[in-house]
């Protein structure tokens, strides 16, 4: 087993920003950076918390799953640990996730591309001495893993998501973790069904009253330009029953035929997939996009949301350059997918984009009309994506953000980008 390393950065952190929001830069080390697999924004979770200790992770130059830890406490610092976890980096779709359950017991799956599940728990609270567990619930739907994801339910136990099968034919399967009992059951085997012809790709939030908002764009094939669409369904039972925003219930699984349309957009409209979405104190959803509108070439940030009555969407900002998405893989863009949060009367928008010299952007609305845009960072961020610790941010109301600097190819190709600083912002 590999050697366990300790590194103390007490206090590090530098003040970027004397007015609202205040913005604390804390340095954790270094990450790989040829490709984005360190900051891809479907890393769910990159930071984890709960009302003791915060927990980061990535990969360094010789993709070992690096962990950070520091209590939260006023001026409380980092803890650096290299777990004995190893992952490919070359493929930016094997990104970590990390979960914390109410026991403070870590857990992480890791390097997951149409692979066998890999998924390791700490032996210990608050501690990354991870062990390796080869099955989780049944190892017939654990064979072609893709994008996993943890979040918490209320009462500590965890909602773990990923995809069964592949780009164009998969399905999406829920499992829970007893925290009192310390096992995992299936919740669902097949809660998205794409029918052998198509899958959904999914973005996910579940809200202070445990009610799991899911959200998806439908892909036709392998290849990105086949996006169409945002669909939505709710659950506030675990994930066991799903419902439209307007309360029917839905009959499992969810086809193309049953889905609720949240907007309709067609093919070939530069749709992105895998984005993020928040719901407000009422439970009315939000979803961050981007997409083409029919006659124009340039793509816009979009917020999608539910009023209570009915769907609505907003430009997000006025973009100025076209671009174009067409093919496999992992694309090489000028600007990032985006993040969202939102609290009482306040909606924020995270993205990185060309136009603004591809820094740490927010963009801020009260209105969800009028936005306001400012930087977050000076320096430029490449190919970064972003990724925050929901759990604080429920909590709190604290935005923390995973930022490196990342290269990407176009198609899962590598840069010559050498390993870069792995920081995180925190936001006031």
């Amino acid at each position: 087993m590999r050697r366990i390393m300790f590194f103390l950065l007490a206090g590090q952190f530098l003040l970027l920003s004397a007015c609202r929001p205040q913005v604390r830069e804390f340095r954790l080390g270094e990450g790989y950076a040829a490709t984005s697999v360190n900051a891809v924004v479907f890393r769910a979770a990159s930071v984890t918390s709960d009302e003791c200790c915060q927990f980061a992770a990535w990969y360094d130059a010789e993709g070992t799953v690096m962990v950070a830890r520091r209590e939260l406490a006023p001026e409380s610092g980092w803890v650096v640990t290299a777990s004995p976890l190893h992952g490919d980096c070359a493929d930016a779709h094997n990104s970590i996730s990390i979960g914390l359950d109410g026991e403070g017991y870590l857990h992480a799956s890791w390097s997951q591309h149409g692979v066998p599940l890999r998924y390791a728990r700490s032996r210990t609270p608050y501690k990354a001495d991870f062990e390796e567990i080869g099955v989780m619930v049944d190892s017939t739907l654990e064979r072609h893993v893709t994008y996993p994801e943890f979040r918490r339910f209320s009462n500590g136990d965890l909602l773990f998501a990923y995809r069964d099968g592949s780009s164009g034919n998969g399905d999406l399967v829920l499992n829970r973790y007893d925290v009192r009992k310390g096992t995992w059951t299936r919740v669902q085997s097949k809660l998205i069904d794409g029918e052998g012809q198509r899958n959904a790709y999914w973005q996910m939030y579940m809200d202070a009253q445990d009610v799991i908002h899911l959200s998806w764009v439908w892909r036709e094939s392998w290849l990105v330009e086949t996006n169409h669409d945002l669909c939505y369904a709710a659950s506030s039972d675990g994930g066991r029953t799903w419902q439209r925003s307007d309360g029917t219930p839905y009959e499992l699984p969810v086809t193309l035929s049953s889905a609720e349309t949240a907007w309709e957009i067609p093919q070939g409209s530069e749709l992105i997939n895998q984005t993020s979405m928040t719901a407000d104190r009422q439970g009315h959803p939000y979803i961050a996009t981007y997409w083409r509108a029919q006659g124009d070439s340039i793509p816009q940030y979009r917020l999608v949301w539910h009023d209570g009555s009915s769907w609505q969407s907003a430009q997000v900002g006025a973009r100025a350059t076209p671009f174009s998405l067409s093919g496999g893989g992992t694309k090489s863009i000028p600007v990032s997918r985006p993040q969202l949060v939102a609290e009482e009367g306040r909606t924020m928008l995270i993205f990185r984009d060309v136009e603004r010299g591809s820094r740490v952007s927010l963009a801020e609305s009260r209105d969800l009309r009028r936005w306001r845009v400012r930087d977050l960072t000076e320096d430029a961020v490449d190919a970064w994506e972003p990724s925050l610790d929901y759990e604080r941010w429920k909590r709190e109301a604290v935005l923390d953000l995973f930022v490196q600097r990342v290269g990407q190819g176009d198609g899962e190709k590598t840069t010559d980008l050498p390993p870069q600083p792995v920081r995180i912002l925190e936001i006031r």
